[in-house]
């Protein structure tokens, strides 16, 4: 047991007071773990997309004051009653979503999404209770997806931590704990290229280059980039990228212009921009007989897909995953093995470091399109 077990731990924390706003480094009081709770010392955090996205609060119900962070790798400090697969000091990476290992979707081999721990980005307190385990002299301080890691502790639910390779680096293995993951996993997982094969990425952002890097890992001999930034190109030559395509120079539709370069279409496309009209141009750019599909990005609410029924009739196939069709706590680590095994190369997505003290930072970087992970160091 470790010295602080059962108590309250004051550390410091970039609480987010209002949208929009800079984070506020606090001291904050992070109670114990509960039932089916672990808490956790952060050593490295990165920044996502999805924080900034509910940090600006657009088009969402404002939670706050809360706690960001999800990407994260540490170790574990204590564990509540129940606990049996984590101890004092596994190193270990928090996950947005969960895997309890009960329900049907945890006893399936073929989904990921659990009952009982898939995402909740309303939510902003614990299952046990429905009560938050941060708080500043009495106030309650809301959770974020159930990991917040913008803070030195915080308390996780047991199923959405995944033990790792004490040896594994966590200032890089912690960008698996969501964007690499679920791109990467969205080729090697759902698309399946076939060595030798064609693939064709939508958007050459984080989640995009790691739809690459698996593309390059499974042998596809030619990967095509797609994305409205020419800007881009270069940055994606280093995760495998062979072509580039822009659909702005070009007088018709991107899915023509691919099917020309191709003979009739890529064997597998992945697409990692929420943009509606891309994950239009990915399926219909994939081969009729064979060819496959795979939706990424998370469009708007409001959206509608239209394609002509024929496209499926041709034996077109469309698919959608989440997370990459990772299990956190049972998969993940194989993951992390592919890195230490250097099938997988984590560290070309790091492109900025700074210390927890200047996290807004890493705020700016992302706001100005600057880089693709910024590691934040809690210990500085």
């Amino acid at each position: 047991m470790s010295s602080t077990a059962g108590q309250v731990i004051r550390c410091k924390a970039a609480v987010a007071w209002e949208a929009g706003k800079p984070l506020v480094m606090e001291e904050v009081e992070v109670a114990p773990p509960q039932a089916m709770e672990v808490r956790l010392k952060i050593l490295f955090t990165s920044l996502c997309h999805t924080d900034v996205y509910f940090w600006e609060a657009k088009g969402q119900t404002p939670l706050f004051p809360r706690i960001f962070g999800h990407e994260a790798g540490g170790i574990v400090e204590s564990v509540g009653e129940g606990v049996t697969d984590l101890k004092p000091g596994d190193h270990v990476l928090p996950v947005f979503t969960g895997e309890c290992k009960e329900c049907r979707h945890c006893k399936s081999e073929e989904s990921n999404m659990c009952d009982l721990l898939r995402i909740n980005t309303d939510r902003g307190v614990m299952l046990n209770d429905g009560k938050s385990r941060f708080s500043i002299r009495g106030q309650p301080i809301y959770h974020f997806v159930g990991t917040s890691t913008f803070s030195e502790y915080t308390v996780v639910h047991v199923g959405c931590v995944a033990k790792i390779n004490p040896a594994a680096p966590l200032d890089k293995v912690c960008v698996l704990s969501c964007g690499i993951s679920t791109g990467l996993g969205a080729t090697l997982n759902v698309a399946k290229p076939n060595k030798g094969s064609s693939v064709a990425i939508f958007g050459l952002g984080a989640v995009g280059l790691a739809a690459a890097e698996g593309a390059r890992i499974a042998g596809a001999s030619r990967i095509i980039g797609v994305d409205l930034n020419s800007n881009r190109f270069d940055e994606a030559k280093k995760f495998g990228v062979t072509e580039f395509v822009n659909p702005k120079d070009h007088n018709k539709p991107v899915q023509e212009v691919i099917a020309e370069m191709t003979n009739g279409g890529v064997d597998r496309s992945v697409e990692c921009t929420g943009s509606i009209n891309a994950m239009i141009s990915a399926f219909e750019c994939v081969h009729d007989g064979w060819g496959v599909a795979v939706l990424v990005g998370v469009p708007n609410k409001d959206d509608s897909f239209k394609t002509h029924p024929m496209n499926f009739l041709n034996e077109r196939t469309l698919k959608g995953t989440f997370f990459g069709n990772y299990k956190p706590r049972s998969d993940l680590p194989s993951v992390v093995e592919k890195y230490m095994n250097k099938e997988l190369e984590l560290e070309k997505f790091i492109t900025h470091e700074v210390p927890f003290s200047e996290i807004n930072k890493a705020f700016e970087y992302m706001l100005s399109g600057a880089g693709l992970r910024c590691i934040i160091r809690m210990d500085a």
